[in-house]
């Protein structure tokens, strides 16, 4: 039986987790087996399905504005009458978003059944944790030691090139559950040259679309547990507004102090992670 405890606690660790690099996954694993979940109930699927919506809520609201501009649905500024679109400058747009975003979810789709089956299996998840936190620490090393010519400061200076590498490189967490969607994306900005908060912003900005496409997958082909009215609405949606409301205070958080946390710091913890998933999980 699901308890209301449970909703919350899931909901603050899917709130806490899915957009840091540290493994939603891995964190989500281990915390069903500490609460006594030694198989994962149909219900609780569904529910880490709903929670995922509140945390795609959160980080919309965020990036509000930049969902606009992307859109072409954001206010024009103008300069003496006229429009600063009719001069030539740099921006976001679709096709960043779109070459960050279709390479790892045309994989994810091509491989969903080994994902599904072998993918999110104790081993492969725990090596995930210590192979992508040396890919994030070794990452760091090159982007901070001068080696990589710095050529993005912000969202808006991202070229085709680096939005495209940046997808490509996501694959990997992709089909490698545990690895981190945003550790891949924010290590390959700073290898391609884009800034460590730029990095960071675009992966969050991205992990909207790959995200709502995710998780609107995972309700039409889980319809059935919707609409059986098996799943409690007060359990569904303490999670919801729970996993909203921490993911939106994370990914604040995180942006004001983002100097000051590096990735290698991200790496150590998922180094104590791996070795307490194996601990709890694996022994």
């Amino acid at each position: 039986m699901l308890h209301w405890f449970d909703s919350i606690i899931l909901g603050i660790v899917e709130g806490l987790t899915e957009f840091l690099p540290v493994s939603s996954t891995g964190h989500m694993i281990l915390t069903n087996k500490l609460l006594g979940y030694e198989v994962i109930p149909e219900e609780l699927k569904t529910f880490e399905i709903v929670i995922q919506f509140g945390a795609i809520l959160a980080i919309a609201l965020v990036y509000r504005q930049k969902i606009f501009q992307v859109l072409g649905l954001g206010k024009r500024e103008s300069v003496q009458g006229l429009s600063v679109n009719a001069f030539p400058k740099k921006k976001l747009n679709l096709l960043h978003v779109l070459l960050g975003i279709v390479p790892p979810m045309a994989v994810a789709f091509l491989f969903r059944d080994y994902i599904k089956e072998i993918g999110f299996h104790p081993a492969p998840v725990l090596w995930a944790l210590v192979v992508g936190g040396i890919y994030m620490w070794v990452s760091e090393f090159f982007y901070e030691s001068g080696k990589i010519k710095r050529t993005s400061e912000t969202m808006d200076d991202i070229t085709y090139k680096q939005a495209l590498f940046i997808g490509i490189l996501q694959c990997i967490s992709a089909v490698w559950p545990g690895f981190s969607r945003s550790g891949s994306t924010i290590a390959a900005g700073m290898l391609s040259g884009v800034s460590y908060r730029a990095s960071a912003d675009f992966s969050f900005f991205i992990a909207i679309p790959i995200m709502t496409a995710a998780t609107g997958y995972e309700v039409i082909t889980n319809l059935d547990q919707f609409r059986s009215g098996e799943m409690d609405l007060g359990f569904l949606m303490t999670g919801f507004i729970v996993s909203f409301v921490v993911a939106w205070v994370v990914v604040v958080a995180f942006l004001k102090v983002l100097q000051k946390i590096k990735l290698k710091h991200f790496a150590w913890y998922r180094f104590a992670l791996a070795a307490l998933f194996y601990i709890f999980i694996m022994r």
